[in-house]
């Protein structure tokens, strides 16, 4: 009897064997390992990429794609934690005269979700949405709201911030702040909208009711707050702006109100490394979406999201409100930003 043994003895006859067998396990074992070795995390680019910890941040200041190649698994990481901050308001102007101060901008809707962070920090706001979104493999567009723009004659009310987005699975879409409003030399004129993700300041008892609403249109947990009231003859001061911390506030007597204060994200969201973006807050994160103030109540919000005393323009990127003014030139409101992160290690 032949000696099958023999067929695995390297000779004249048998010298392909072993390499096409080798050759055929080795590919098996490439396949099964190539098909096993997909990342649990996710992968994307877009923006401007930090590494913290863990964590990979996306910061968006400008419309872009947030591009996702390989969309995680549950068993490390398969979604994404949005910051999704709008345009605020621009500020009112007053066009009358001496006695009447243009109202505050509203601060940018400010829409969030929050998790366990990279570095210790003091809680999120409030306003934070506690679940974050699931991604899949695909281009997920990206929109940052510019700010409004300030009331000038004829039409003194300050304009509506614009809208950011992120399209994700889930699409986020904070609404743009409303414009303070103003004052013309025979009404008091709204401007485009003073609702918004937080209300624009009104303008004396003539103003329109619902003026300087909030969470416009409404949004669990809510993107902002409503605005400051303003006065009555003989002072008709303005009041502030809404912020995503805050209510504007009322005018006092012939002093306008401060804008609501901002709201506060820890490092954990956007990177000890990131660029500071407006006035620095606590070294442990920033300010965002303070409303504006106008020119009698030295300004309103807080840190990074203080928009402005009155007639000043609001920081780029904070989502602050413009601050109103009397009898010149108010501020612009700040545009958005929009920041995604997620766990990539």
């Amino acid at each position: 009897m032949k000696d099958i043994n023999n067929n695995l003895t390297p000779g004249k006859n048998t010298k392909n064997i072993q390499p096409r067998k080798g050759k055929s396990f080795g590919y098996q074992v490439l396949g099964f390992g190539a098909g096993g070795s997909a990342s649990p995390f996710v992968v994307a680019t877009g923006g401007t990429i930090v590494t913290c910890g863990n964590f990979k941040t996306h910061i968006f200041t400008g419309d872009g794609t947030f591009c996702v190649s390989n969309a995680g698994k549950a068993s490390g990481s398969n979604t994404v934690d949005y910051f999704v901050v709008a345009g605020g308001g621009g500020g009112g102007r007053d066009n009358f005269g001496a006695c009447r101060v243009g109202a505050g901008g509203g601060a940018g809707g400010f829409r969030l979700s929050n998790s366990v962070g990279c570095l210790p920090a003091p809680a999120m706001s409030p306003l934070s949405n506690p679940t974050g979104l699931p991604v899949s493999v695909a281009a997920y567009p990206v929109t940052v709201g510019g700010g409004g723009a300030a009331g000038t004659p004829p039409s003194v009310g300050g304009a509506q911030g614009g809208n950011s987005i992120f399209a994700g699975s889930s699409t986020i879409t904070s609404a743009g702040g409303g414009g303070g409003m103003g004052h013309s030399p025979t009404s008091d004129s709204p401007g485009t909208t003073t609702k918004g993700g937080s209300g624009g300041g009104s303008q004396g008892p003539s103003s329109p009711t619902g003026t300087g609403a909030g969470n416009t249109p409404p949004v669990s947990p809510p993107q902002g707050n409503n605005a400051g009231d303003g006065g009555a003859s003989p002072s008709f001061a303005g009041g502030g702006g809404g912020g995503a911390g805050a209510v504007g506030g009322n005018q006092s007597g012939s002093t306008g109100g401060s804008g609501g204060v901002g709201s506060f994200i820890a490092c954990a969201m956007i990177g000890p490394t990131a660029p500071s973006y407006g006035t620095a807050g606590p070294a442990s994160g920033r300010y965002f979406s303070g409303g504006g103030g106008t020119k009698e109540s030295g300004g309103g919000g807080d840190g990074g999201g203080a928009a402005a005393s009155g007639g000043a323009n609001a920081t780029v990127n904070t989502g602050g409100g413009g601050g109103g003014q009397r009898n010149a030139t108010p501020g612009a409101g700040g545009s958005g930003i929009v920041i995604i992160r997620y766990k990539f290690q």
